[in-house]
């Protein structure tokens, strides 16, 4: 599944874009009033220097906001954006009544702190009705924009801000569960080595002083204690290769557990499915590399809010199907690396491996004959 994650930075573009595109048309729409009432271009050549500052301002404070880059300088462009959004309708006349609203817009994303914006908020929409009636509009339209319109502007933008800003933190909270699980998996490593060859290098130690103190006054009893060292130089590497065969072992049932947990901890929902009792040894570890492999590229490269994981027996076969809502529409499945390396581990062990796209899903399904067919790799034919 190689599905990118679409990033903060496209959200807030396209959100800066399509808010910057409104103040656009708010200003040229007076333009086009006034001088088609007064038959002259001079309202363009004036408006012009005035609308492309007021939306180059604009746009930056809304894109530092969404990505929570402020500045002071920023700070600066809410300032030239309530001077230009107030002063201009207050010496240009009621054809610039819109213009308040860019105040109104960026007041309660340029402070971090929820106080101060709710307070310049507060501030931004009390002052327009005011400026709305020095420049001569009727009180039944002051009201109306100021009961229908004006308040409705403000949770606009912030609701952005919020969405880009939660997006990051779901990103960033992820990737920190990743990191977690590398720490306790190699945590867990390390102990296990620790317990498997603490004693058995000490103990190797000892007998090789032992043995070193005896090799001139008793040449036999060296000898035995080079003999006893050789056994349990033998043992310990037994015991690594077991530590290292569990950790190698793939089970669709654990694997399925940890799954499961995982998707759990990202904020995924996801209910772990119950396999049919009794599947043959051979099925266990391609599944249960198909079932990690697949739910890591969820996490990794899907906006999955739930995945489903259903295990059953069609026309022989052992079918692993894993279905997420994390595709967007329109999108076309690029098999990866993961994915390559899936289908040659499923196609050694005799099976298939299918991936599909399409209104807003990821379908993969892997299936495994129930018999062992001959010619399948002997080292996907057995759990390890």
């Amino acid at each position: 599944m190689s599905t990118p994650v679409v990033s903060t930075r496209v959200i807030a573009g396209l959100a800066v874009a399509l808010l910057a595109g409104s103040m656009v048309t708010a200003l040229a729409l007076p333009v086009v009033r006034i001088s088609a009432r007064t038959g002259t271009p001079w309202s363009l050549i004036i408006a012009t220097p005035f609308g492309l500052l007021l939306t180059t301002c604009y746009a930056r404070v809304l894109w530092a906001s969404f990505l929570r880059r402020l500045t002071w300088r920023h700070r600066l462009d809410t300032a030239v954006v309530v001077l230009i959004a107030y002063g201009v309708p207050l010496f240009a006349g009621p054809d610039w009544a819109p213009l308040p609203m860019a105040a109104i817009s960026v007041a309660p994303v340029v402070f971090a702190r929820p106080a101060a914006a709710w307070a310049a908020t507060a501030v931004s929409i009390a002052l327009a009705p005011p400026v709305l009636l020095a420049i001569g509009l009727p009180l039944p339209v002051v009201l109306l924009y100021a009961l229908l319109l004006l308040p409705f502007i403000a949770p606009m933008t912030y609701g952005v801000a919020w969405l880009c800003h939660l997006i990051d933190d779901l990103r960033e909270a992820r990737a920190e569960l990743a990191r977690r699980a590398v720490d306790e998996e190699r945590l867990r490593f390390a102990r296990d080595l620790h317990d498997t060859l603490g004693h058995t290098l000490h103990a190797i130690a000892l007998r090789a002083e032992l043995g070193e103190r005896l090799a001139t006054s008793d040449p036999a009893g060296a000898g035995a204690e080079l003999a006893e060292i050789q056994r349990i130089a033998r043992s310990a590497v037994h015991d690594v290769r077991e530590v290292v065969r569990g950790y190698r072992a793939t089970s669709l049932t654990t694997e399925l557990d940890g799954v499961v947990a995982v998707l759990g901890a990202a904020g995924i929902r996801c209910e772990r499915p119950e396999p049919p009792g009794d599947l043959p040894a051979h099925v266990h570890g391609p599944l249960g590399w198909v079932a990690r492999e697949a739910v890591t590229n969820v996490l990794r490269h899907s906006t999955a809010t739930w995945c489903e994981l259903t295990v059953h027996i069609e026309e022989g076969n052992v079918v692993l199907e894993i279905v997420n809502d994390g595709t967007p529409g329109g999108a076309r499945v690029v098999p990866g690396n993961g994915l390559t390396g899936l289908a040659e581990r499923v196609g050694a062990a005799g099976g298939t491996l299918e991936t599909s796209a399409g209104d807003g899903l990821f379908r993969l399904t892997a299936g495994l004959p129930l018999a062992l067919e001959p010619g399948a790799g002997l080292r996907e034919a057995v759990p390890a």
